[in-house]
Order: structure tokens, then sequence, then C-alpha cells
């Protein structure tokens, strides 16, 4: 038995009116938007961020000094992640440049990867998150902190801070440069259920990019005092 499959969405259809899509399109969830117009197959109920990775991608450069930067950090035993971004305060774009991704390492280890990048650059951390008590959370903030880490507390608004993402991603105002592979790895598989609501797996990144997006306020450029070629791990254009 041959078998094929037939794949439409509403741009597809000839007898539905422009002004039907547009209303129609008003009603639904932007992660949905793609499947609707468009008849692609989605993630579960949609891909949160459904922006074709040629618009936000860039090569890599180096950073000028006078841009303010900040770090999303999401912290867990599993896997521990930080993010980068430069903020050109001129254009309103926001470069994710670096990334810190590893699993299964104490405090201090973590902590050298994100001084080693600047010990300057503020970070944003939500030490509530993925289920830690608040004891617990005031303990995991005091042990970054000791290790000389300059933080910050996260908004907690998820769908305003996904929602800030989406809109930068979707206007070119958030860049990433491609050299982030695991961050480019989350974002091609955050998505939603059929609830919609987010699925909480390997999106450490995303925990960490809407922290630093939502609190660009925190960023800060490099203090006049310290030297220009002060060291940094790794190829200081390319970010990792």
């Amino acid at each position: 038995m041959s078998r094929y499959v037939v794949q439409a969405g509403w741009s597809s259809v000839p007898h539905i009116s422009q002004q039907d899509i547009d209303d129609m399109a008003k009603s639904i969830s932007p992660h949905q938007l793609d499947a609707r117009m468009n008849g692609n197959p989605s993630l579960g109920a949609g891909a949160i961020y459904p922006v074709p990775e040629e618009e936000f991608l860039c090569e890599p450069f180096q950073i000028p000094g006078w841009f303010p930067r900040v770090y999303g950090l999401d912290v867990g035993w599993k896997k521990t992640a930080a993010i980068w971004l430069a903020h050109d305060r001129d254009t309103d774009i926001v470069y994710a440049y670096s990334e810190h991704y590893r699993g299964q390492a104490e405090a201090p280890i973590h902590a050298k990867a994100i001084r080693l990048r600047g010990d300057w650059i503020p970070g944003v951390i939500d030490t509530a998150a993925r289920g830690r008590s608040q004891t617990d959370g005031k303990s995991l903030w005091r042990l970054y902190e000791d290790e000389g880490l300059i933080l910050n507390k996260a908004n907690k608004a998820v769908e305003a801070g996904l929602m800030e993402v989406l809109d930068r991603l979707s206007t070119g105002r958030l860049k990433i440069f491609s050299t982030l592979q695991h961050t480019l790895g989350e974002i091609r598989l955050y998505r939603r259920d059929e609830k919609g609501r987010i699925v909480k797996e390997n999106d450490h990144l995303m925990d960490a990019l809407r922290y630093a997006v939502m609190k660009l306020s925190a960023a800060t450029t490099r203090p006049a005092q310290q030297a220009i070629n002060s060291y940094a791990p790794g190829d200081p254009t390319a970010g990792y």
C-alpha cells in the first residue's frame, strides 16, 4: 500500500482571505504560528523560539570594549550553564558571545571558568529555580559569591522573559555567535508539550539566556583600571 503526506496550512488554502489569516494569527501563541500558517511539523505544541537560525546567527567578532556585558547563570549538579551577552546600546543589539556548559563539578570549578571570562562582569542567577528550597538557594548564592562572582537576582517572570527573548530574536536585536554550539543545540529542542507547558529538559542555557536578557540593566563595561589584555580562556573572538 502506497502512502503520501499532504502538508498544508492557512497560507495554502485559497478560500481563506488574508484578513481572516491575520485575525486567526492574533488568537494563537507565537510558537504555534509556523505550524498553523505553513503546516510545518512542530516540537510538541511548538518550538518556543520559531525563528530561522539564519536570522540570528552571526560570525564571531572581537567585542568592542565599550559594549556593556552581563551573563546568565543556571546552576545544577547534572549541568551548570552560563551564557555571556554584550549589549550595543547604540543599536540595541545584544550579542551572545560565550558559553560555559559543564556537569558534575563543584562550585569553585564553575566559578573559576566564569571569572576567567572577566571577573568584573556581573551575573544573573535564580537560586530558587529547579526545585531548590529558600535555604538551599541562599546557601548557593553565598557559595558563588564567596568564589568572587558578582551576582544579581533574576527576574522570575518566565513568560515575560520568553517573549522578550523571542521579540529580540524576531527583530534582529539578539544575535548568537555561531560558535555557541550548546546554545544552538538547546534552542533547536526548546519546546512546549501538548498542553503548552515548557518541556524542562536540556534547557539550562535557555534559562540562563532569559535571565541575562531580562537583566540587561545590570550589564557593565570593563573598569578603566583593568588591563585591556587581561587573560581570558580560549579564543577571545570566538568566545570559547
